[in-house]
């Protein structure tokens, strides 16, 4: 087990096996050290976090539907990685949407509960650039879709 795995054990995650897509699209994209990884839906296991925040989600559950698509995101970048998290030298961008009422202003709340967890599990090379926006929809009603830049070895 690598340093970013046993600090994610401490935590108590494991990561899932990488999510496949749900179209005609590739999970992710290596251009030379970078990495690109196509959007996470929040998806727990088998079952959708679905919801609107504003409307019948609050923002610490929108946030922790956040942190599932944080998780999911890793799992693709172990993924690109041949296996080897460890290979990942910084998390680049994260760009989150939040499926929210035209009200409701607590996106950045919401996708905290990626970067929160992306900083505590992978410190220094968790720090990144990020966008938090709203959108009126999001595919099957999930809460949360979070798309990532990464930088990899």
């Amino acid at each position: 087990m690598g340093t970013f795995e046993a600090k994610l054990a401490e935590l108590g995650v494991t990561l899932p096996d990488a999510p496949a897509p749900a179209a005609n699209y590739v999970p992710y994209v290596q251009v030379g050290d970078m990495l690109f990884v196509s959007g996470q839906i929040s998806k727990d296991g088998d079952t959708l976090i679905t919801g609107k925040l504003g409307q019948d989600m609050d923002t610490a559950a929108g946030a922790e539907a956040a942190k599932v698509c944080a998780i999911a995101l890793l799992a693709q970048v172990k993924a690109a990685c041949g296996g080897d998290l460890d290979r990942l030298k910084r998390v680049v961008k994260l760009t989150g949407f939040v499926n929210s009422t035209p009200e409701y202003t607590e996106q950045p709340q919401v996708i905290n509960g990626a970067s929160d967890f992306i900083g505590a599990a992978l410190g220094d090379a968790g720090k990144h650039s990020r966008s938090a926006v709203s959108a009126a929809a999001l595919p099957f009603g999930v809460a949360v879709e979070i798309e990532g830049i990464f930088q990899i070895g």
